[in-house]
């Protein structure tokens, strides 16, 4: 990767990739964009910025080729909770967006990345040790929309030879940027909410187990996938990765190592954990591990300490 175009730039992972990136590979090779720019100022990226709306095929293209990019990571789509709520905008922005960055890719012959999720899988997938290859059955739009992108993405490859590499993210937990409208999003907020307050109300209920990651080996991952030897991608599109398995109480558990007057309490949103009861409670990223050598840093108590010491000092709030 030497010039790369970010979709998405301003979401949760976007905000930080992008971050990451102009780190490695330096700022003016980041080309950050979204359909519009962050208000936060503590988001706004150094190296170049373009308001793109991924809709439109064409001003992709001319952004693309003006800052003769060689590597499209395409973020942008409508994520769970928030895709139910409108199923035809999220197929059309989720769908046509992918659509518009791999004929890019195609055009000005790109590596390309985008993620899938575990919502790719569905209530007929086996739920514990989910297999890298096994039945998808999904039973939400946003379910539906990344599918149709891992078949997309794998047609692309093998129909035209463009260079798609992608991973289906677990719930992703950070401290940077709230929370997008996703299922696992109570995972950010009960650590945002026991500083805050010192309590949390849970919108999924207890002993719902779901795969997480913390943010950093998030990132990393894709660097590392983008990096890889492509002769040594077996899957290449959709790789199952994952740092752990946990339920609300083992997070709330986990807090009151460190902040023993925290507690969780439920009051469970019924959309969103029928959405979460028709994922996996846990998947296997051995095939990960394999063919590109992922493996997380950090597990559950590494991830706590870190994201209440950041978000102490992030919300200016004093440790008792």
């Amino acid at each position: 990767m030497k010039s790369i175009l970010v979709t998405g730039a301003s979401g949760q992972i976007g905000s930080e990739l992008v971050a990451k990136l102009q780190d490695v590979y330096g700022e003016d090779n980041v080309v950050a964009t979204d359909i519009r720019k962050s208000p936060d100022a503590a988001q706004q990226s150094a190296g170049p910025f373009e308001i793109l709306d991924v809709t439109d095929g064409k001003r992709m293209f001319e952004i693309a080729k003006q800052y003769d990019v060689d590597t499209v990571i395409h973020l942008a789509a409508l994520l769970s909770a928030r895709a139910e709520e409108n199923p035809q905008l999220a197929w059309n922005l989720n769908m046509t967006g992918l659509v518009n960055g791999l004929e890019v890719a195609r055009q000005l012959d790109c590596q390309f990345f985008t993620p899938s999720s575990i919502a790719a899988f569905g209530p007929s997938t086996p739920k514990s040790g989910t297999p890298q290859d096994t039945l998808q059955r999904p039973n939400t739009i946003y379910g539906v929309t990344k599918v149709s992108g891992e078949l997309l993405c794998d047609y692309y490859h093998s129909k035209f030879g463009v260079d798609t590499r992608g991973v289906r993210f677990p719930g992703l937990i950070s401290y940077v940027t709230p929370p997008g409208g996703g299922t696992t999003d109570y995972a950010v907020e009960i650590y945002y909410h026991a500083v805050q307050y010192g309590n949390y109300t849970s919108f999924i209920g207890k002993g719902t187990y779901m795969d997480m990651m913390y943010m950093p080996d998030a990132l990393d991952a894709i660097v590392q996938l983008m990096e890889a030897d492509g002769d040594k991608l077996v899957h290449r599109n959709a790789f199952n990765i994952t740092a752990m398995s946990v339920a609300p109480e083992d997070i709330e558990s986990a807090i009151q190592e460190l902040m023993p007057g925290f507690a969780v309490s439920y009051a469970v949103d019924p959309v969103r954990q029928a959405i979460a009861d028709s994922w996996p409670s846990s998947i296997d990223s051995s095939c990960a591990e394999m063919e590109w050598g992922f493996r997380p840093r950090y597990d559950l108590g590494e991830m706590t300490k870190d994201m209440l010491l950041k978000l102490h000092r992030k919300l200016q709030v004093k440790t008792s």
